[in-house]
């Protein structure tokens, strides 16, 4: 009974400070997702205040958090939106993996911390963060902007790229061999065809499980579908958010538009949960000693990142305002770069920095990231684009022809 009622307290509390903290945000126009970092900071291990019984409840709250701001992303999408875009960004999707891959791996190699640690710290660096980018899109009201399809295409790719890296990963890790890789791999590839299909084709069939006009049961039978079939492409060692979004494409029509309305107070809840556990489980005191090779990556990969965005979305025909708004919005790193760490801290002979060097990262990402955001909404980066178009038309009207 006193674990309940210290549980009830904190979570009370703490729910408290970020409503709180959600209208500072909002009343100052800056994204609340670093003011909530920095409370989850201040309240975990190490903290000012650390909380104890409320632990596995945020840690609940936070996997309930990605899993809905996934959802929600696929309800705005269909199935045929899906595949074309897919395909319009595979390419996109082969140059962000070399671009963001490709300098923690080389990182891990100049700090001498051998192949094993580069191939974690590569996949550290290149998975952007889904639930993330999912708020920052919803809080700066760009769902329906011409380059979102495209930021979403990109993250689709790189989560199913982790359903294949992470058994590999794993397998590494535990030095099973190629045969162990290989079956790993196996499953994987055979899982996401299977719930790629289900979802592309038996959609509509999906849909008509449920009825658009009963509001508690469309919102008990989408939440239960989305978090069953998140639980079990996570055993099947498949993103949990790749089937979360799936779930999102499946849906349709009436259903997919009142699951909306209906979803989003919950998205917005847990989501504010899953940052503040980042918070949470990060301790400060590991922070310093790596703050500066952190940083100094961060800065790397962010601007690869940029790159990637404003490729991908210059391939599809974007104009160059959006084509920024792409890159910028690709930059924060989060849940799948603190998954790969942790699998690669729990075995031995790794870098014991790793862990630490991944969390400062991450945390550099995330705060920076969303504030980076809107840079392309201020006046000043809009005149300096407008300034440049200008420039480009003189220099072109001056060309002999």
């Amino acid at each position: 009974m006193h674990h309940t009622t210290t549980l009830l307290i904190e979570v009370g509390a703490l729910l408290l400070l970020l409503g709180l903290l959600g209208r500072i945000s909002r009343r100052f126009g800056i994204s609340p997702i670093p003011l909530y970092l920095f409370a989850g900071l201040a309240f975990g291990h190490g903290g000012l205040l650390p909380l104890s019984a409320s632990e596995e409840f945020f840690a609940v709250g936070a996997e309930i958090g990605v899993i809905l701001l996934l959802v929600m992303l696929g309800l705005e999408y269909t199935a045929s939106e899906l595949v074309g875009n897919l395909r319009a960004a595979a390419p996109a999707g082969l140059v962000d993996g070399v671009l963001n891959a490709l300098p923690g791996a080389a990182f891990a190699l100049l700090l001498g911390w051998g192949w094993v640690a580069a191939v974690v710290l590569a996949g550290i660096t290149w998975v952007s963060s889904s639930g993330v980018i999912a708020k920052v899109l919803a809080d700066l009201g760009r769902l329906g902007n011409r380059e979102t399809p495209v930021i979403l295409s990109v993250l689709v790719i790189e989560d199913l790229a982790m359903a294949l890296y992470l058994p590999l990963l794993t397998a590494v890790l535990a030095g099973t061999g190629l045969i162990g890789g290989g079956i790993a791999l196996a499953v994987a590839v055979f899982t996401v065809v299977v719930v790629l299909v289900v979802a592309i084709r038996y959609g509509n069939l999906i849909s008509t499980m449920f009825s658009a006009k009963d509001p508690e049961a469309l919102l008990l039978g989408v939440l239960g579908l989305t978090l069953l079939v998140a639980g079990i492409a996570a055993q099947l060692n498949v993103s949990a958010a790749v089937g979360a979004f799936l779930v999102g494409i499946a849906l349709s029509g009436p259903v997919a538009h009142n699951a909306t309305e209906l979803l989003s107070p919950l998205r917005d809840l847990f989501a504010a949960v899953f940052f503040v556990f980042f918070g949470l489980a990060t301790d400060p005191r590991d922070i310093p000693p790596v703050l500066l090779p952190a940083l100094a990556l961060a800065v790397i990969t962010m601007a690869t990142k940029v790159v990637t965005g404003y490729v991908a979305a210059k391939r599809v025909g974007i104009a160059i305002p959006g084509r920024w708004r792409a890159g910028l919005g690709l930059m924060p790193r989060g849940e799948f770069s603190i998954v790969i760490a942790g699998l690669a801290v729990a075995t031995p002979g790794i870098e014991p920095q790793l862990a630490a060097l991944a969390t400062a990262y991450v945390l550099i990402t995330v705060v920076s990231g969303p504030m980076l955001a809107r840079i392309p909404d201020y006046p000043w980066f809009k005149k300096w684009l407008a300034e440049r178009s200008a420039a480009r038309r003189r220099t072109a009207l001056a060309a002999p022809d």
